[in-house]
Order: structure tokens, then C-alpha cells, then sequence
């Protein structure tokens, strides 16, 4: 039996991370790597991934693989192929998502579509991909990255709250069919995190001090505060956890 650190230790693991070129992703490929697993970049612009697989100071092995989450064909090839010329994937964080901020009423339909396509298309796509060569292995670990809005709302953001609401509920889907298949499938819900996809509001004054009230810690997140959920949930610590969310966010979705 494995005890103490040693449940969390990564070494001879391979993860992958979709949109990993940077904030919440690239922090995550960080944080597993000092773990000790090698890990596969993922992204859309490979000048991009380059950039962020030479800036992770690390000795383990550091892949590449430039494909769009939400074409399934481009998944299914680019996961089997490196499944069948390079290594197994023993480890998933569907993190890959974006973010568009306008009131319900005036929400672009063609906007919603593709927050459905990015935010939770993609969610099944990858997950469907790879969990097939970790039901023949009998184990894997799927980490799927939700949010605060995952169980609470905020005006002009209702079309996101809803994919990720979606996310959370897909993730118990997930270990539902999966679980007994030896595969974890879990979700980190981060709170408000000073990433790109949040540039917008981190530069309003305004938001940012209603922000601080509002959050019990009363400040927004750091993403390296989200690599000890991460390293959890694909470790042999999280063994017995399935179909959990667990929330980082400083208190929000505890208070009122």
C-alpha cells in the first residue's frame, strides 16, 4: 500500500492538458510536471505551444500536440496516433474554453454556439478519445475544468454559466459509465483567477473591488493555487474520489 507523499507522486505518468499555451492550463502543465509526470501541450497555434513547452523549466518530457478540441476528427487522430507511436495518456484535464460577456437578451446566437462547442463539445470529444484506451488499460484520471458559474450565475454571462453547469454535470456522467473501468473523473471549479481569459476584468477597478468583497479570501486567484487540486485529482490519492467538484475560489460559492 502507498502512503503519505508517495500517493501523489507522478513519476512515469503522461498528461495531457487541453488549451495548456497558457494561464490556467500552462500553469496546471507546470505544476504536473514538477509532480513528475510528462506532459502534452495542447493548443491550436503550435508557435504558441513551442513557446510554452521551451519556458517549462523542467527534465521531463514536454509533447506537442496542435489539434482543435472541438473537430472530433481532429481529436481522434491526433490522441490515437500518439497513443499507437508514442505512449499511453494516463492522464486528462479538459481545461481548453473560452469566455464572451454580453446581456441575455442581446446575446449573439452564433456566440452561444460556439461557447457550446468550446466549452463542452470539446469536454466529450477529448474525454470520449482517450477514456476508450483507458477502459482496454483498466485506469485513467479525467480532470475536467469547470467554475464558480458552475453552481451560481452573474448578469451578462448566462450562455457560459450554462456550459459550465454543463461541464459539472457531464463530469458525474462520466464517472458514472467509467468508474468501473478503473477511471477517475473529477472537476477543479476555480473562482476568480487573474488569467487572459479574464484580462477584461481584472483591469476593472470596479469589478475588482466588488470582486474583493465578495470573495471571503477578498482577492482574486493566483493560477499556481489551482496545481495542488490538479496534482490531487491525478494521483493515486484521489483513488476513491469520483464524479467530485472541487471548488477553488476563495470561499465565493460558500458565502452569501
Amino acid at each position: 500500500m502507498v502512503s503519505g507523499l508517495k500517493l501523489f507522486d507522478l513519476k512515469g505518468k503522461t498528461a495531457l492538458i487541453t488549451g495548456s499555451s497558457q494561464g490556467i492550463g500552462y500553469a496546471l502543465a507546470n505544476g504536473l510536471a514538477e509532480a513528475g509526470s510528462d506532459i502534452i501541450l495542447n493548443g491550436r497555434n503550435i508557435k504558441k505551444l513551442k513557446q510554452s513547452a521551451v519556458s517549462i523549466n523542467t527534465k521531463q518530457m514536454i509533447f506537442q500536440l496542435c489539434f482543435d478540441v472541438t473537430d472530433y476528427e481532429q481529436v481522434k487522430q491526433s490522441i490515437d496516433k500518439f497513443e499507437q507511436e508514442i505512449r499511453p495518456i494516463d492522464i486528462l484535464i479538459n481545461n481548453a474554453g473560452m469566455q464572451f460577456r454580453t446581456p441575455l437578451e442581446d446575446f449573439p446566437p452564433e456566440k452561444f454556439e460556439e461557447l457550446l462547442k468550446t466549452n463542452v463539445s470539446s469536454v466529450f470529444n477529448v474525454s470520449q478519445v482517450v477514456a476508450k484506451h483507458m477502459i482496454k488499460r483498466g485506469e485513467g484520471k479525467i480532470i475536467n475544468i469547470g467554475s464558480v458559474q458552475t453552481s451560481l450565475a452573474r448578469p451578462g454571462i448566462a450562455p457560459y454559466t450554462a456550459t459550465k453547469g454543463a461541464v459539472g454535470n457531464i463530469t458525474k456522467g462520466m464517472a458514472t459509465d467509467w468508474a468501473k473501468y478503473g477511471i477517475q473523473c473529477n472537476a477543479i471549479a476555480p473562482g476568480y483567477f487573474d488569467t487572459p481569459l479574464n484580462a477584461a476584468l481584472v483591469s476593472d477597478n470596479e469589478f475588482t473591488a466588488w470582486l474583493k468583497k465578495r470573495t471571503p479570501a477578498g482577492r482574486w486567484g493566483e493560477v499556481h493555487e489551482l496545481v495542488g487540486a490538479g496534482i490531487f485529482l491525478s494521483s493515486e490519492a484521489s483513488n476513491f474520489v469520483n464524479g467530485h467538484t472541487l471548488y477553488v475560489d476563495g470561499g465565493i460559492t460558500a458565502s452569501l
